[in-house]
């Protein structure tokens, strides 16, 4: 029994605290997942309700790594589960980790293929690291919405 004990305590001290662990991330299903119930809820209440609910309803539309952010058409943050401030500010002008311009090839995405994955790599607002993110995103209404997950 000691050695149990003993493998645990130091399998413990080898994980950092703080570290994130597989569990604490948001993986491509649940992404997926909570896109459909932004669709869904989308279609329920409409447009100005959603897009504030997806900004300030942290109980149903962030989990762990996980939020729903929009822009419109033009590139205009319209939502966002993380970060308020972002709201009303253009993202054709972000640039990802990488110097690309994310609201750009968003919406060129969008354009081109209806919806999909667009590969960046961006700061992660658990970690606060840039990291590799996959976001999946899809014209709701006429909004251009997506969740991402760190890899």
């Amino acid at each position: 029994m000691s050695f149990v004990r003993n493998a645990i305590f130091v399998l413990a001290m080898t994980v950092p605290l703080g570290a994130p662990r597989a569990a604490d991330r948001g993986n491509a299903d649940e992404a997926l997942a909570l896109m459909n119930k932004a669709v869904a809820h989308y279609q329920r209440v409409g447009k100005d309700q959603a897009l504030g609910d997806f900004t300030n309803d942290k109980a149903d539309f962030v989990d762990r790594d996980l939020y729903v952010a929009c822009i419109d058409q033009n590139g205009i943050w319209t939502a966002h589960g993380m970060n308020k401030a972002l709201i009303g500010r253009d993202m054709t002008k972000v640039m990802d980790a990488d110097g690309r311009p994310l609201g750009v090839l968003l919406i060129d995405l969008i354009k081109t293929k209806g919806e999909g994955w667009l590969d960046y790599r961006w700061p992660n607002p658990i970690t606060k690291k840039v990291e590799a993110k996959s976001t999946f995103s899809r014209l709701i209404g006429d909004q251009i919405c997506g969740v991402g997950i760190y890899k």
